[in-house]
C-alpha cells in the first residue's frame, strides 16, 4: 500500500485513500453514521478524484467503506440529514454549500475519465447513490440493502436520482421514487441499479486484484469483471406487472386509487407505505421523475439543485417539509410528521409547479458550468 502525491484533506479521516497498485483505493471511514456524506467529505472525495484523474500512475479508481465491530455494514447510508435539519434551521449558508458541491461531485463520478468502480456493500442510500450510480462497475453483495427513501423525510431522490431511476425499465422509477422501497441485488441488477454480484467476503480477492498490476485501464475492469458471480433472483419480478400498471397512472392520487381497487398483499402494503410518505413531496418526486426521462444528467442535477433550494426555501425553517420530515425520523423519532398539505388530494399544481421554478437566471445558476 501507498499513498500518492499528498491530497489535503478535511473530514478528519472520514475519506482514506491509497494506491493499490495502478489503482486508486478510497475508503469511507465514518462507520458510527453508516458513512452518511458530510460536507467535508464530499470536498474530500472531490479532492481526490481530481488529483486523481490527471495522475498518470492511477488507472482506475475502487471506492469502498470501512467496517466497524457492532455497526451495521453500510457502503453510504446518504447525506447527514442531522446536519441538514440544524443549518435549516439556522440559516446556515453551508447547507446550500452541500447540495452544489454534492452534485458536481456526482456528476464528476459520471463524466469520470477513468473507470471508478464501487463496492456497494450494505446500506446503499440517497447520497450513497450519488456517489455510486456514475460507476463504470456498479458491483453489489448479499448485503446490499438499496433505496432512494427520501419522500419519507419530505425530500426528493436527489443526487442524480431523477436521471438513473428513469431510466429504470417501465414504471419502475416512479416505484421506487415514490415508495422509496428497499431492494437487494437481484432486482438491482434486473433493474440496471447495478452491473454485477459478488459474495461480501470476495472484497479481499477483488482487493488482491486491484494491486496486481494492470496493462490498461480496460485491463482493470476486464479483470474485476471476471471475478463477479451470478447474482441472486430478483425478488419483486413476479410484481413488474403491476408495478408497471399501477405507477403508469397520470399523478399520485391516480396511482394510490389504482392501488386500492387492487387486493393483492403487495398492492395494499404499497399503499400503505405511500400513505406515511409526504403528500406534497410524492407530487413533486413524480413530476421530477418524468420530467427527467428526456433531461440530459446535468440538466437534471441543474432541476434538482432548484427543488432542494426550494425545499428549504419555499417554506422556511420548521415550515419546511423535509425539516418536518427529518425531525420526525431523526430527531424527535416520534415518527409522526405533520405534513402540509395532509393528504395528495389537497396537492394542488400550483403548489407542486412552484418547486420547480429556478431561483436563479441561467447564466448564475450554481451547476450552471456542468457540461
Amino acid at each position: 500500500m501507498k499513498e500518492t502525491s499528498t491530497i489535503t484533506l478535511h473530514s478528519g479521516g472520514h475519506v482514506l485513500y491509497h494506491l493499490a497498485g495502478d489503482v486508486g483505493v478510497i475508503t469511507l471511514n465514518r462507520a458510527q453514521a453508516l458513512h452518511a456524506l458530510s460536507l467535508a467529505m464530499i470536498r474530500d472525495l472531490t479532492a481526490i478524484l481530481r488529483a486523481w484523474r490527471d495522475d498518470p500512475a492511477v488507472k482506475a479508481v475502487f471506492v469502498r467503506s470501512a467496517l466497524q465491530e457492532g455497526k451495521s455494514v453500510a457502503f453510504c447510508a446518504g447525506g447527514d440529514i442531522r446536519f441538514f435539519h440544524q443549518a435549516a434551521l439556522a440559516g446556515n449558508p453551508q447547507l446550500d454549500d452541500f447540495f452544489t458541491e454534492e452534485y458536481a461531485l456526482n456528476h464528476l463520478i459520471h463524466t469520470y475519465p477513468k473507470p471508478y468502480i464501487a463496492w456497494m456493500d450494505g446500506i446503499v442510500m440517497g447520497g450513497g447513490m450519488g456517489i455510486s450510480q456514475g460507476a463504470r462497475l456498479r458491483i453489489v453483495t448479499e448485503r446490499t440493502k438499496m433505496a432512494m427513501p427520501e419522500t419519507n423525510i419530505g425530500l426528493f431522490p436527489d443526487v442524480g436520482g431523477g436521471w438513473f431511476l428513469s431510466r429504470c425499465p417501465g414504471h419502475v422509477g416512479e416505484y421506487l421514487a415514490l415508495t422509496g422501497q428497499v431492494i437487494g441485488a437481484g432486482d438491482a441488477i434486473a433493474w440496471g441499479l447495478a452491473d454485477g454480484y459478488a459474495p461480501s467476503d470476495a472484497l479481499g480477492s477483488f482487493e488482491a486484484a486491484i494491486a496486481a498490476g494492470h496493462a490498461s485501464d480496460a485491463d482493470v475492469l476486464r479483470d474485476l469483471r471476471g471475478r463477479l458471480q451470478s447474482a441472486p433472483a430478483p425478488v419483486l419480478a413476479a410484481q413488474r406487472a403491476a408495478i408497471d400498471r399501477h405507477f403508469a397512472a397520470p399523478d399520485v392520487a391516480a396511482i394510490m386509487a389504482s392501488l386500492q381497487l387492487d387486493d393483492s398483499a403487495w398492492a395494499q402494503e404499497t399503499l400503505a407505505a405511500l400513505r406515511k410518505r409526504s403528500p406534497l413531496m410524492m407530487c413533486v418526486t413524480l413530476e421530477q421523475v418524468r420530467r427527467a426521462r428526456s433531461m440530459s444528467l446535468a440538466d437534471d442535477l441543474r432541476m434538482e439543485r432548484d427543488l432542494v433550494r426550494n425545499c428549504f426555501a419555499l417554506r422556511p425553517g420548521a415550515a419546511s417539509e423535509t425539516v418536518e420530515g427529518i425531525r420526525a425520523l431523526a430527531v424527535d423519532k416520534d415518527h409522526q410528521p405533520r405534513w402540509n398539505p395532509a393528504s395528495v388530494e389537497a396537492v394542488t399544481p400550483e403548489m407542486v409547479q412552484q418547486f420547480f421554478r429556478s431561483p436563479w437566471p441561467r447564466h448564475a445558476h450554481p451547476l450552471r458550468d456542468l457540461a
